[in-house]
């Protein structure tokens, strides 16, 4: 295996201990006042009180609203490859992301249940519309098609389902490369406007791996003969 490969799958498996660890810290914030966090014995009054739950227009609602929807079309891509080739990287890379990225939609949705607050977000809402209402920035635009930056089409998935071999491989990572740009915009806005702490340390794992995937798409393009992009 490649040194960039092995440096790829560290940072996704650092993405999944800091994921795994916000689980914990999120309960910790959500208990109710005088309850226990798991693995302690105390929890401060700050930590359970209301105040600590976001708002339904939060930041932090917004990404885990966002992110979930996001994460849920990165699992069925790498499905999709995965069936599609016997490349052993690609397979391997497309296993990664989907196990990675589904655990760590669970965690989103957790998160939004115990706040009790929507999953999905009101039919009127802009995509990562939730970007744009702070001091932070604009935030990426969405696509024509209404789309979060990032995601493929309906008729790139259909294509993807249709390519073999190295042409499905090629299409994978190129629809991957775009798709992890997204994210990690996504992600990086959290880090900066998110409010709840285990939320901004897992959207900061989740910058960290897919950076590192980045680099590890565009070294198995090349050995492919192409390149990001169209």
């Amino acid at each position: 295996m490649s040194k960039s490969l092995w440096g790829a799958l560290g940072a996704v498996l650092f993405a999944v201990v800091v994921a795994v660890g916000a689980v914990v810290v999120t309960r910790a914030a959500s208990a109710p006042p005088g309850a226990a966090a798991p693995g302690s014995s105390d929890v401060s009054p700050a930590a359970s009180s209301k105040s600590s739950v976001p708002e339904g227009d939060s930041a932090d609602a917004g990404f885990a609203r966002d992110m979930a929807a996001h994460h849920q079309q990165a699992v069925e891509m790498s499905f999709v490859v995965r069936d599609r080739t016997r490349d052993t990287d690609v397979r391997r890379l497309a296993y990664d992301i989907a196990n990675t990225q589904a655990n760590q939609r669970g965690m989103l949705l957790g998160w939004l249940d115990l706040w009790g607050l929507p999953k999905v977000s009101p039919p009127d809402a802009p995509p990562m519309g939730w970007m744009g209402h702070s001091e932070h920035g604009s935030g990426p635009k969405p696509k024509e098609d209404g789309l979060m930056p990032g995601m493929a089409t309906r008729a790139e998935m259909a294509a993807l389902g249709r390519a073999d071999g190295k042409q499905a491989e090629i299409q994978y990572l190129k629809l991957m490369t775009v798709h992890h740009q997204g994210g990690v915009a996504m992600a990086q806005g959290c880090a900066k406007q998110c409010t709840v702490p285990a939320e901004r340390a897992l959207a900061q794992g989740m910058v960290d791996a897919q950076q590192s995937e980045l680099e590890l798409m565009a070294g198995l393009l090349k050995e492919r003969g192409a390149k990001p992009g169209a």
